[in-house]
């Protein structure tokens, strides 16, 4: 018990800081990081990038990573904790801030900066390092040294590779991007934390927590459509009043999009959870995989 009295009151402190370190960070960035690709000052709908402010971005950042450290206590005190694995530690402090920036920066300006990309993607790299020198909980000690990398390498291929195959037939066929190429290079970069075993989880963690606010996002869009149409109908001048919405539409810088929900967070989500949760994905997950046959 002395463990919890000690170690969750730092996770949440640790946590508060974490989070409000992301604010001031997040105001320090260069707005070309927070612009789509391509987007300059003279573009007739450029639109300065927002920023966090203390509340609620500043507030839900604190309570998102005092949340996963407070998390990443309970589940892994026994195989980060007990036996002190600092790598893996270290891990976890520096990932979850890093996945907080990127759901800001998702949320807020509909865009995942490449830099925020490339740390995870460093913070991967040491997640690798710390498989081979501390040990990977996802095998045994007679596994081939190389499985972990195999397993996190892999991950970010498929994972990564899957998002490029999808936005590539959407563009083929349908003419308009499918999917980001922010949300490719993060899941190129959240696999090699994850592995292949976590990049189940993320990929359910994140279709679930989406479907939970696509739902209401499209209920919503329906109301207001409904309700435009109403409006329509009953204007002096249905054919004006219709152009002017949509000559606001167009207008509307695409972040703005009330209709539009960015993916981004929702797999920086699944990332998180799975890492703070590993030893209880290991227990879960492990009896049902290898029951397939299925090995990493």
């Amino acid at each position: 018990m002395t463990y919890y009295f000690i170690a969750i009151p730092a996770a949440i402190i640790l946590g508060a800081l974490m989070g409000y370190l992301t604010k001031i960070l997040f105001a320090k960035f260069p707005e070309a990081w927070l612009q789509d690709y391509g987007v300059s000052e003279t573009d007739v709908n450029y639109r300065i990038s927002k920023r966090m402010r203390l509340f609620p971005e500043g507030v839900v950042a604190m309570a998102v990573c005092a949340v996963m450290y407070v998390v990443a206590v309970i589940f892994c005190k026994g195989i980060y904790f007990d036996t002190v694995r600092p790598l893996h530690i270290a891990v976890i402090v520096l990932m979850v801030p890093v996945l907080v920036l990127i759901m800001m920066a998702d949320k807020l300006n509909r865009i995942i900066p490449d830099q925020f990309s490339i740390v995870l993607g460093l913070i991967g790299i040491i997640s690798i390092v710390a498989d081979l020198t501390e040990g990977s909980i996802w095998f045994t000690p007679e596994a081939p040294w190389y499985y972990p990398i195999i397993s996190k390498v892999g991950a970010a291929l498929l994972g990564g590779g899957f998002l490029f195959l999808i936005g590539f037939l959407a563009l083929t066929f349908l003419g308009r991007e499918g999917m980001g190429q922010g949300d490719m290079r993060l899941l190129l970069a959240t696999g090699l934390i994850t592995g292949m075993y976590g990049l189940i989880v993320l990929v359910y963690v994140a279709i679930f927590t989406a479907m939970l606010f696509a739902i209401p996002l499209l209920i919503r869009k329906h109301i207001r459509i409904r309700k435009e149409e109403e409006m329509i109908r009953n204007s002096k001048n249905p054919q004006k009043l219709r152009r002017a919405l949509e000559i606001k539409k167009a207008r509307m810088h695409f972040a703005d999009d009330p209709d539009y929900l960015a993916f981004g967070p929702f797999i920086a989500l699944g990332c998180g959870v799975f890492a703070v949760m590993e030893p209880f994905f290991l227990e879960k997950l492990m009896a049902y995989i290898s029951g397939l046959g299925v090995f990493f």
